[in-house]
């Protein structure tokens, strides 16, 4: 069997109604890749549901920058892509395989929200815009990175929010990211969940108290627990 040419890492929680679709289509859309799963500790039958479906399973402490550690180390492809279980690339195989031919330090992609309406459409707008302005990116966007580069950077920080952003600010002191336009489609449902203001305002003043120096346990006690 050949050497994978792109590892998928997924770290999930609770994900046992999505987490088969998408190891399905990421097979079918990226064949060679390797798809290893990170579980943080599910009750609803993740495990269950992934097992037959990935290359890796496996156990990890909760907390998602733990879980990514975990299957990046493992990852056996030149490079990593970190996953989000309820979002899926759209990027083409050849777009992708030659974007990571080019050998680039790390990326992300552009995001879409599942969304109906204007507002979902403003919304990753506004994502996508600032992430090509600071070159950070969120864990929706699918971060890429070279596996060499992951372990000499010693992977994500062990905090229970704002890994993706502080690991990002890592990254593009090494090299700038590249950003590819094929969007990844991820799931709305905390904007509908919180409603759709609210949900922009709290995530506003999230990193924008994380940029003033609140801690990241700060931030996560009033995002988990609010």
């Amino acid at each position: 069997m050949s050497e994978p040419w792109v590892t998928f890492v997924i770290p999930v929680l609770n994900e046992a109604a999505r987490i088969g679709v998408l190891l399905r289509d990421l097979r079918q859309r990226y064949p060679g890749c390797q798809l290893i799963v990170v579980d943080g500790g599910s009750s609803d039958g993740s495990v269950k549901a992934a097992l037959p479906l990935c290359d890796q399973l496996l156990l990890a402490e909760r907390g998602r920058a733990r879980q990514m550690n975990l299957g990046g180390q493992a990852a056996a492809a030149p490079y990593v892509a970190f996953l989000h279980a309820d979002s899926s690339p759209t990027v083409s195989l050849d777009v992708l395989r030659a974007c990571l031919k080019s050998s680039p330090c790390w990326g992300f992609c552009h995001v879409r929200l599942d969304g109906n309406g204007r507002a979902m459409r403003i919304i990753e707008w506004c994502m996508n815009g600032r992430s090509r302005l600071t070159s950070v990116a969120t864990g929706d966007q699918m971060l890429m990175v070279r596996n060499a580069v992951f372990r000499a950077t010693g992977g994500f920080a062990d905090l229970p929010l704002m890994e993706d952003v502080e690991y990002c600010k890592r990254l593009r002191r090494l090299a700038s990211p590249v950003i590819v336009a094929a969007p990844v489609m991820t799931s709305s449902r905390r904007w509908k969940q919180g409603g759709t203001a609210a949900t922009v305002v709290r995530m506003w003043l999230l990193r924008l108290a994380y940029w003033l120096g609140v801690s990241p346990e700060t931030l996560s006690r009033f995002y988990y627990e609010r």
